[in-house]
């Protein structure tokens, strides 16, 4: 783990939950490796006229609770490594949340920023004919991640349409609303942690409507997680951050002038208040922290002067495994990423069931089905936590993997 690559974090991570699993050597290394990765190479005609060729990839972790499902990313420094740590972080994220999917992940090493839409366009045709076989609505189902967006998805789709011969929408998620994408995508990701975040204010005996929230990341789960707090609790959010730095104002940020700022001038830092940073603002003195930007910002060097009474982490990988223990040991209720953020492929679960069926549902509906299976496995990993005495990640792990380990010993395979 010294040189942080991905892929071996979530080894280290599964295997702390296969040794309190009690998992036989077999099982734990079947659960350790994807079970199928495909490397491609995309010749993609440029605007100069010149080819150029992008390499990709899609890895299958595991799918003995069915299709799998991961997004596609679009980056200039994607690693093979790092897609198989998403695929696996995947595979536990929809058995958490007890979806009957796997998990996958897609990369292409690109620039998209340096690429004309037309570029992109071809890029993302050629990439799907490259994997033409390897994926499809009742084996492997790809979605919008990094640099990736709902019109890339509608060209894949589309380009995936031309290979079968008949319009198939199931075969991609995060796709625009007119051609199969579903109701309450866009704040699904956000809308999951509040219901998550509702329970465990229960449970840590905090009225909502007077909490105090600090928000960490303002991008569009950062920006949903502000408006929600406020609509759905009372709540007061008294400090937000992005890139540039944060802002503190013990009166209460509203939303809709903090959004709009955002969007206006591409910051946060000139709002009214007291200009804090990134590393201030999680150590404010708040009843709910809301880590919604980078990984590993709260470690054992910053975790033992976190106040926060419940960290909802809506950003990927926040917290150390070192970080998670002191906050444990002092108190602080962490709902783990993989469960925090789980919405947004639950919403995405939802778009291919409609997808499937030819029958469309409305926006209630949506977040009636979400609010029902976040809170379901809220239960479930807080029932583990209780039950075994561990931190939360280390519970939402166990009861991610036993789920998966059941599915494989009922099928036969360890």
């Amino acid at each position: 783990m010294e040189e942080l690559n991905p892929f071996k974090i979530a080894q280290f991570q599964l295997g702390e939950a296969a040794k309190r699993l009690k998992l036989d050597s077999g099982t734990h290394e079947m659960l350790r490796w994807p079970m199928r990765e495909l490397h491609v190479t995309v010749p993609v005609k440029m605007d100069n006229g010149k080819t150029k060729i992008f390499q990709g990839f899609r890895v299958q972790y595991n799918d003995s609770r069915g299709p799998t499902k991961g997004g596609i990313r679009w980056h200039p420094e994607e690693t093979i490594d790092t897609v198989r740590a998403l695929a696996a972080w995947m595979t536990w994220k929809t058995s958490v949340v007890d979806i009957p999917y796997g998990g996958s992940k897609g990369g292409v090493i690109c620039n998209p920023k340096e690429m004309s839409e037309g570029e992109k366009e071809r890029l993302a045709r050629g990439y799907i004919r490259a994997l033409g076989r390897f994926i499809g609505p009742k084996k492997d189902i790809p979605a919008p991640d990094v640099y990736t967006t709902p019109q890339i998805m509608a060209w894949m789709m589309d380009e995936y349409s031309n290979i079968t011969g008949y319009n198939t929408p199931g075969i991609i998620t995060g796709k625009p609303l007119n051609i199969g994408g579903s109701l309450g995508r866009g704040d699904a990701t956000a809308k999951g942690g509040m219901y998550v975040l509702r329970e465990a204010a229960k449970i840590k005996n905090i009225d909502l409507s007077k909490a105090k929230v600090a928000i960490q990341g303002y991008g569009n789960a950062g920006q949903f997680a502000h408006s929600l707090v406020e609509e759905m609790f009372g709540s007061k959010v008294i400090a937000i951050s992005d890139s540039k730095g944060g802002v503190f104002n013990k009166n209460g940020l509203e939303a809709k002038k903090c959004i709009s700022a955002k969007l206006k001038k591409g910051s946060v830092i000139k709002l009214d208040g007291d200009k804090i940073s990134n590393e201030e603002l999680l150590e404010l003195d708040v009843d709910v922290l809301i880590p919604a930007a980078l990984e590993n910002v709260i470690t054992e060097k910053n975790a033992g002067n976190i106040k926060a009474k419940i960290s909802v982490e809506l950003a990927n990988g926040p917290t150390t495994p070192e970080g998670d223990k002191i906050l444990h040991d002092n108190d602080c209720y962490v709902i783990p990423d993989f469960l925090a953020n789980a919405g947004g492929v639950t919403v995405s679960y939802f778009e291919w069931v409609q997808n499937e069926a030819g029958y469309y549902w409305g926006l209630d509906r949506v977040y009636n089905e979400l609010d029902e299976h976040m809170t379901k496995a809220f239960h479930a990993v807080n029932d583990m936590r209780t039950k075994e005495k561990v931190h939360t990640r280390l519970a939402a792990y166990m009861v991610a993997v036993k789920r998966v380990v059941d599915a494989m010993k009922i099928r036969g395979w360890v």
